[in-house]
């Protein structure tokens, strides 16, 4: 994941506030999607561009258990 051009805060900030564009869980914040669905999209690939990104980083804190991160993100972000 070469995800070195898009700011870290960025990052954070699009995975509480962007919302699924297709698929089953279309409309969904990206943060909400269910572990189980990234795991899938981990194996089939991800798409293309940012939402790819997104979605691979969104894998990989739910992975190692760092949501809380998020958590405490939108707080700080989301008065």
């Amino acid at each position: 994941m070469d995800n070195s051009k898009i700011p870290q805060t960025d990052i954070l900030l699009k995975l509480i506030s962007t919302k699924m564009p297709f698929g089953k869980y279309k409309g969904f914040i990206l943060r909400e999607l269910p572990e189980n669905y990234l795991l899938w999209m981990h194996q089939k690939g991800y798409p293309d561009g940012k939402l790819g990104v997104l979605l691979e980083t969104l894998y990989e804190i739910k992975l190692n258990g760092l949501e809380f991160l998020l958590d405490d993100f939108k707080k700080l972000y989301h008065k």
